[in-house]
């Protein structure tokens, strides 16, 4: 399972790039999720479907993202907690590159949480648990 969740997320990982890029696939993109997951952050815990609306929300996101600066994500580091034959925690430690209108470009780390499943096929992730986005932007002037 180790070595296909790596893979996933090398994927993952170059999906979201393009999409910053403006290259978004959202078959693609979607397809990395499970048909419902479960999300938390500081802002509250929610639920939702791999659907139209989600889609619509993603595509909204990357534009959000384009519009602040991001320019690339990057995985940093990637540990694996395994939960049974067909379920981990993927601890992604990201590194966010944003343009600023005077050089130079700001990294920013932060870290991600994902649940993920392996069943017939690919991984796909099913939850995250991830800290307060909006101020750690704030914290670095981006937002």
């Amino acid at each position: 399972m180790e070595t296909s969740v790596r893979r996933f997320f090398e994927r993952y990982e170059n999906a979201f790039n393009r999409s910053l890029a403006g290259d978004m696939d959202m078959d693609e993109v979607s397809a990395l999720y499970a048909a419902e997951f479960i999300a938390a952050s500081p802002a509250g815990v929610m639920t939702g479907r791999n659907d139209d609306q989600l889609r619509q929300v993603m595509a909204q996101g990357y534009a959000h993202y384009r519009a602040i600066g991001t320019k690339e994500m990057r995985i940093r580091d990637l540990r694996l907690s395994p939960i049974d034959d067909h379920h981990c925690v993927a601890h992604v430690a990201w590194t966010a590159t944003y343009a600023r209108k005077d050089p130079p470009d700001v990294a920013i780390d932060f870290d991600v949480h994902y649940f993920v499943r392996k069943l017939n096929g690919e991984p796909q992730v099913f939850g995250w648990v991830s800290g307060d986005e909006q101020a750690l932007l704030r914290q670095h002037g981006i937002v």
